[in-house]
Formats: C-alpha cells, structure tokens, sequence
C-alpha cells in the first residue's frame, strides 16, 4: 500500500474554472504551484462526470510535476477514477466515514466543519485535517455562512488534526488569523482571480508562514 503524502495546509488552493478557457484555468494552476501552493484542490460544481474526469486528468498532471496533493470536491469516484490523493466532503456532501471508507486508508479525506461538534465527528469518522469557515465573505459560488475566528480557534484546540481558514482570505487581511492555531489557509479568489498567481502566492505564502510562526 503506497504511503498517504503529507498534508501541508500552510497554502491550499481550491481551483474551479469558472466559465475560464481550460488553457488559461490549468496555466493559473501551474503558475500558483510554481509560486509555493502546498495543497490543490478541484471544485468544479458545474460540471458533470465526464468533464469533470476529463479537467481532473488534465490537473492531476499538472499536479504531479510539482510533487503537490491533488484532492477533488465531493467526488470520491473521480477522485479514485484519476489517481487523486484524496477528496474533501462538506457538509452536504456524502459522510466522512462514507467517504474514508470509498478512499481506503493510503488517501488524504478533508472534511468542512463550522463548530466544534463537527470537527470531533469529522475527525472520529477519519478526516486527516478540517476547513474551517467561512472567515470572510466571499465570491464564489459555493453558499457561506461566516464563521468567526473565535469558531476557528476552538476546533483547533479540541482536534489532533490540521484546521485551515476559508473564505475570502487574502494577504492584507490574514492578521485575523494570529493566535488561532491554524494550519494554513485555502483561497480561491486570492490566487485564481490574481493578475499574477505565481507571485500572488509567494507573497501569501511567505505571510502565512509568519504569522503562523507568531502563535
């Protein structure tokens, strides 16, 4: 049974397209890993199986040239159909105990927990690591409900696993954050919506880095 890889939360990019040409889609990808991303996750609400499989393949590749993760939204079938290192199941997706039990125990299975009582079960049901918000609003489309930092600090405390910080997160407002025992953070539109990604996530790297090293 080959090892589960590491799970490094410390900058973990959720990539959807979006309605984006898919050469310019897997371009920002690449260029965000190039700049330091250390966990990348696939959200593609809209699309159905087949295209959904298809984009996957083409993400896992690049994935892989960089040695990064690749965990795919909610869906566990396209997640084994390509090889991916695991899924992440929100709260209105399958349980994780459903999800672990589809994965096996070599794959890395996220869970979204908004309290404490979410993230024990998530973490007893056999989640490696919780997101956690969302921390700002945000504008994707994928319905939030905020979540204060406060929330935040208590499931890192109450879990052995890694918590990461969702939601419109970003390197001017990420100070929130200091003291509240996260592992990193995920972003959508910092990355995917910058001019720049592989500069966007140097930066935001590098400020995750340190204000995680300040407590």
């Amino acid at each position: 049974m080959p090892d589960k890889k590491a799970i490094d939360l410390t900058l973990y990019l959720v990539a959807g397209s979006d309605g984006m040409d898919e050469s310019v889609f897997l371009a920002k990808i690449e260029d965000a890993l190039r700049g330091g991303v250390t966990l990348l996750q696939l959200r593609e609400k809209e699309k159905e199986g087949g295209a959904l499989y298809e984009i996957a393949v083409k993400v896992k590749a690049v994935a892989d040239r960089y040695g990064v993760p690749l965990i795919v939204d909610d869906r566990a079938d396209i997640a084994l159909a390509v090889g991916a290192d695991g899924v992440h199941v929100g709260r209105s997706d399958i349980p994780v105990h459903i999800a672990r039990g589809l994965m096996g125990a070599d794959k890395i299975v996220g869970a979204t927990a908004k309290t404490v009582g979410q993230a024990l079960q998530a973490q007893a049901e056999g989640a490696d690591y919780v997101g956690v918000g969302a921390i700002y609003p945000t504008t994707t489309k994928v319905k939030t409900m905020l979540t204060p930092v406060s929330a935040l600090k208590a499931i890192a405390d109450a879990v052995r696993i890694p918590a990461a910080a969702i939601g419109g997160l970003n390197e001017d407002n990420i100070d929130v954050l200091k003291g509240s025992g996260f592992s990193g953070i995920a972003v959508v539109s910092a990355l995917m919506k910058s001019g720049d990604a592989y500069k966007a996530a140097r930066g935001l790297r590098k400020a995750v880095e340190m204000l995680r090293g300040k407590g």
